[in-house]
C-alpha cells in the first residue's frame, strides 16, 4: 500500500509528473491484453535516468512494487500492475538521441515509437528492420523488453540481433551499461541479451544502442489464395526448402481476412467461397531483376499446391493496402468478439501439424479460432473466440484446452511464445516449456537483479 509519505516523495520529486488521478491510474491500470485492468496507486513519468534512479532507490528501500508502462500495446499483461504500487512510464524518454551514418548504428530512448524510429533512420538510407504489428504506436523500449519480431523478422530477425548495448538502471537503483558499442563482444557474460527480452523484471532501459543496415530499394508483394489452409502452411517451409528467403511471408485463414475487410470497410480484395487461407508474400532487396527471379521460383513452388489466381500488388497503394490488412487482423479480432490470444512457435515444418491441433482442441471443447500470423518463422498467432462458450466453459475449460495446444506445441519442438513475451497470462504455463531447475536459475538470476522483487513483480514466474 502506498502512504501519504510514500506520494509526497514522488510529488515532490516530480512535480506534476507524479499522477493519482483517476483517468491516469486507469490509463496506465491495463495493456491490450484481453480485458484484464488493475489500478496502480500512481502514476510516474520522470524524463532522465536521474530520476529513475531516485525512484527505483526509494522503492526498493520501501519494498513498493513497480511495473514499467510503456506504450501499453502488449498481449500478454506485462505492463499490468499487478501488486498495484508505481507504474513508470517512460513516456517522457522520447528521443532519438544520435544516428551514426558512419557506423551504421542509433542511440535511442525507449519511448521512441517503432515506426518514427524507423523512419528517422529510412531518412538516412538505412533501416531497423523489426516491425511488429502496432509499430505505429508501440515503443521501442517495449519492442527490446519483449524482444519482438513482426514480419520482417523471418529475414532480418527480431529485436535482440540488432540491440548492441543499453543504459540500464537496476531495481536498486545503480545505472549500468549492459555492452559496448560494436558488432562483436566476447568480453563477460552477455548482459545485453539477458536484457533484451526480460519483460521489464531485471531493470529499467533508458538508452538503447541499434545496430542498422542499409535499406533495401525495392520490394515485391503478393497475395496467393488457397483452397486448403493445411496447403498453405505446408507451401511456408516448400519455399524455403527451394532455397529462397523472403523479406516476409505471412498466414491468414479466411475470416482474419473476412472479419479485418469488415472492420476496416474496404471489400477490394475479393475473398472467394473456397479461399480457406491466403500467404502474404514479400522479397526485398536492391535489384529489380534478382527479385523477379526469386518471385518465379516461388511461382514454380506454388504451383505444386492448388491456389486461385495470385494477386501481385502493382503500386504501392496496393501494397499498403495489403499491409494494412495484415497488420489490423488483431485489432479486428479483438472488437468481432471477447478472445484469448495465445503466440505460438514451431519449427516451419511443422506449421501444417500444429494448425491441425488446434482445430482439433478447438472441435473437442467447442471453440472457434481464427488463425494469423508469420508463417515463415513458424509463429502461429491462435485467436480463440469465446462466442457461444458459457462463462464456465470460458473460465475454468479454456485453461485446459490452452494447456492441450502448449503441450502439442511443446511435442512439435515449439514454445509458449515467439514474440509477446509471458507476462502474466502466459505464466502458468511456463513448466510445459522448461524443467524445474532451469525455472529456477531464471529465478536465481531475479533475485541477484532484484533482491526485494520490487521490479514487475510476479511476471513471467512466480518469485
Amino acid at each position: 500500500m502506498l502512504t501519504s509519505e510514500h506520494i509526497n516523495f514522488f510529488k515532490h520529486l516530480l512535480k506534476e509528473r507524479a499522477s493519482i488521478e483517476n483517468e491516469q491510474l486507469l490509463i496506465h491500470s491495463k495493456d491490450e491484453t484481453e480485458d484484464i485492468s488493475i489500478l496502480p496507486g500512481i502514476v510516474l513519468k520522470p524524463k532522465n535516468v536521474d530520476e529513475i534512479s531516485k525512484i527505483l532507490t526509494y522503492c526498493n528501500e520501501h519494498k513498493l512494487p513497480v511495473t514499467p508502462s510503456g506504450a501499453r500495446t502488449g498481449l500478454s499483461g506485462g505492463a499490468i500492475p499487478l501488486k498495484g504500487g508505481i507504474a513508470l512510464s517512460m513516456v517522457k524518454f522520447s528521443r532519438i538521441l544520435n544516428i551514426d551514418e558512419d557506423n551504421m548504428q542509433v542511440t535511442v530512448e525507449p519511448g521512441v515509437i517503432t515506426q518514427v524510429l524507423q523512419e528517422a533512420v529510412k531518412e538516412k538510407g538505412l533501416f531497423y528492420p523489426p516491425d511488429p504489428a502496432s509499430k505505429g504506436s508501440c515503443f521501442i523500449g517495449g519492442n527490446v523488453s519483449e524482444n519482438s519480431g513482426g514480419p520482417k523478422a523471418v529475414k532480418y530477425g527480431v529485436t535482440n540481433e540488432y540491440v548492441l548495448n543499453l543504459e540500464v538502471v537496476l531495481p536498486t537503483g545503480e545505472v549500468i551499461w549492459t555492452g559496448a558499442n560494436v558488432l562483436k563482444n566476447a568480453t563477460g557474460y552477455n548482459l545485453t541479451q539477458l536484457m533484451v527480452g526480460s519483460e521489464g523484471t531485471l531493470g529499467i532501459i533508458t538508452k538503447i544502442v541499434l545496430k542498422l543496415i542499409p535499406h533495401p530499394t525495392t520490394e515485391l508483394l503478393m497475395l496467393v489464395p488457397f483452397f486448403s489452409a493445411q496447403d498453405a502452411c505446408t507451401a511456408v517451409a516448400a519455399i524455403f526448402k527451394a532455397g529462397i528467403t523472403p523479406s516476409a511471408l505471412e498466414f491468414m485463414e479466411r475470416d482474419a481476412l473476412l472479419w479485418t475487410q469488415d472492420f476496416l470497410k474496404d471489400n477490394s480484395i475479393i475473398i472467394q467461397e473456397n479461399h480457406a487461407a491466403h500467404l502474404l508474400i514479400e522479397v526485398d532487396g536492391f535489384n529489380q531483376d534478382v527479385l523477379m527471379e526469386e518471385c518465379t521460383k516461388i511461382m514454380d513452388v506454388l504451383a505444386q499446391f492448388e491456389t486461385d489466381e495470385i494477386l501481385f500488388a502493382d503500386s504501392a497503394s496496393q501494397k499498403d493496402k495489403l499491409w494494412r490488412l495484415r497488420r489490423t487482423v488483431g485489432e479486428a479480432v479483438k472488437s468481432h468478439s471477447i478472445y484469448k490470444e495465445e503466440d505460438t512457435v514451431v519449427p516451419r515444418f511443422e506449421l501444417p501439424k500444429l494448425l491441425a491441433h488446434v482445430k482439433l482442441i478447438g472441435d473437442k471443447f467447442g471453440f472457434k479460432s481464427v488463425c494469423y500470423g508469420h508463417a515463415g518463422d513458424g509463429n502461429l498467432h491462435v485467436n480463440i473466440i469465446k462466442g457461444e462458450l458459457t462463462d464456465d466453459q470460458w473460465e475454468n475449460d479454456l485453461p485446459i484446452a490452452i494447456e492441450e495446444i502448449f503441450k502439442e506445441v511443446v511435442k512439435l519442438g515449439g514454445t509458449l511464445s515467439g514474440e509477446h513475451g509471458i507476462g502474466l497470462v502466459q505464466k502458468p504455463y511456463m513448466p510445459l516449456a522448461f524443467s524445474a531447475k532451469s525455472l529456477n536459475l531464471m529465478k536465481e538470476i531475479k533475485k541477484v537483479f532484484d533482491p526485494n522483487n520490487i521490479l514487475n513483480p510476479d511476471k513471467i514466474f512466480n518469485f
